[in-house]
């Protein structure tokens, strides 16, 4: 049976293929729209499942030559971007995070700033989840606390706000730092690749912290709504760090102080000048040499996400099938007239594409696709191409309405507390009001940065 299901996915992925490659022959050349075929493919394999994820990840090493769109080591190159070693390099700290429990403490004490109520917890959720996530995987984030959270209550309606709460919370908690969740990195990568100036780790989070944290405040305060009356009651433990915690958390405090001496405050600051990929890559590679011996490798291994790291691989392939191949160009000049429009306009129209669209696609895949896109339109109409590739960049987490649409909201589906009508229902608000939080940042806050 489960045979016969993953043959019908890979047959519907195949049509679905097909169909986008005989659609586009009418506007696009034949490499173009192999390329589009292929990348219909792989979205409809990544979100019904009906190829593993690693395995959908490394397709394009075979089908991009074998479809004259790249060469092999064209292909192959890109699983080898320096973003994919510093987001290695996180997984291993989170690794450690979770083999200490640190973030049991972490969850204690965030739970000890915040009132014993329903919205208190809500709160108190929302916030942990979005700070952790900042730093670790938003996937093992999630699971690490709804494990705890549904413990808390018995009420189903709590349940489900837990469960919201912490999913949407690691969500956009993930924009909050560079190595939050994958298109922030595809974001970098591109960049880099493209010549364009990096922006810094610092930079970075002063930024997009007002969004994440208003956005913090709207989440938690809606799923807050109607539950005052519900009485509920929480135990702190109150355990001491011992070693292994005292020496991950200095780990992690000595990397943290190192990327905000490292960014530059231009004209005060110039930085110490180091490569945060390196910074990132060593910090986790320490876990496991003396005096740390946190991380054992025969242990630890099956932990770390390979398939993640491909996944990285094949958006940068994406990304780079798009220029070779002329396709971003071409869908660019489809896109130039909405460039006319008032700049907050522009912004609206790229946010609400995004963040609609993510809601079906992988959000890896979609910002792969459509940084070359933005990138060509910001080079033909003279738009600042920075700008706009992080609004798209930023509205490509904010996938609330549906469980497909991003691990953490599948995990809260699959704790049984939360159905599919719930997630809409909250999920189209949140989607709306973040669009509108980030047009708004955008124009009148980030171009005093860009």
């Amino acid at each position: 049976m489960q045979t016969r299901s993953a043959t019908k996915k890979i047959a519907l992925a195949i049509v679905i293929g097909l169909s986008f490659f005989a659609l586009s022959l009418s506007v696009f050349n034949a490499t173009q729209a192999s390329l589009l075929g292929l990348i219909a493919l792989m979205v409809t394999l990544w979100t019904n499942e009906g190829l593993p994820l690693g395995v959908v990840s490394l397709l394009p090493i075979v089908l991009f030559p074998s479809f004259s769109i790249l060469s092999t080591s064209n292909t192959t190159v890109n699983y080898a971007n320096p973003i994919i070693f510093l987001f290695f390099g996180g997984f291993l700290l989170a690794i450690a995070v979770e083999k200490t429990e640190l973030h049991r403490w972490v969850t204690e004490k965030m739970f000890a700033i915040f009132p014993s109520t329903p919205k208190g917890i809500i709160f108190s959720l929302t916030i942990t989840s979005g700070l952790l996530s900042s730093l670790l995987s938003n996937t093992t984030t999630t699971l690490l606390l709804i494990s705890i959270a549904l413990f808390i209550t018995q009420d189903i309606r709590l349940k489900m706000r837990f469960a919201l709460a912490i999913a949407y919370g690691a969500s956009v908690g993930g924009i909050l730092t560079p190595i939050g969740t994958p298109p922030n990195l595809i974001l970098l990568g591109f960049m880099q690749k493209s010549g364009m100036e990096a922006i810094s780790f610092l930079q970075w989070m002063v930024m997009v912290a007002p969004l994440v944290f208003m956005m913090f405040f709207v989440v938690a305060s809606l799923l807050s709504i109607g539950v005052k009356d519900i009485d509920i009651s929480i135990k702190n433990e109150n355990k001491a760090l011992n070693t292994e915690q005292k020496k991950v958390l200095w780990l992690i405090g000595g990397v943290i102080l190192l990327l905000l001496l490292n960014a530059p405050l231009k004209p005060y600051w110039s930085g110490l000048g180091l490569n945060e990929n390196i910074i990132l890559l060593s910090a986790g590679l320490m876990l496991f040499a003396p005096p740390f011996g946190t991380l054992d490798w025969m242990e630890d291994k099956a932990k770390i996400p390979f398939r993640i790291m491909f996944l990285f691989g094949a958006g940068f392939s994406i990304a780079a099938a798009f220029s070779a191949t002329g396709l971003a160009d071409e869908v660019a000049s489809y896109l130039i007239a909405i460039t006319q429009l008032h700049p907050v306009l522009i912004i609206l129209s790229v946010a609400m594409l995004i963040t609609f669209t993510t809601e079906i696609t992988s959000n890896t895949a979609l910002i792969s696709v459509m940084l070359p896109v933005i990138y060509a339109v910001s080079q033909q109409s003279g738009i600042d191409a920075v700008l706009f590739m992080m609004v798209a960049t930023v509205c490509a987490s904010y996938a609330f309405m549906l469980p497909i649409a991003t691990p953490p909201n599948a995990v809260a589906m699959s704790s049984g507390a939360v159905s599919v009508k719930d997630m809409a229902r909250y999920g189209v608000v949140f989607n709306f009001i973040g669009i509108f939080l980030i047009a708004m940042i955008a124009e009148f806050f980030w171009k005093g940065f860009l």
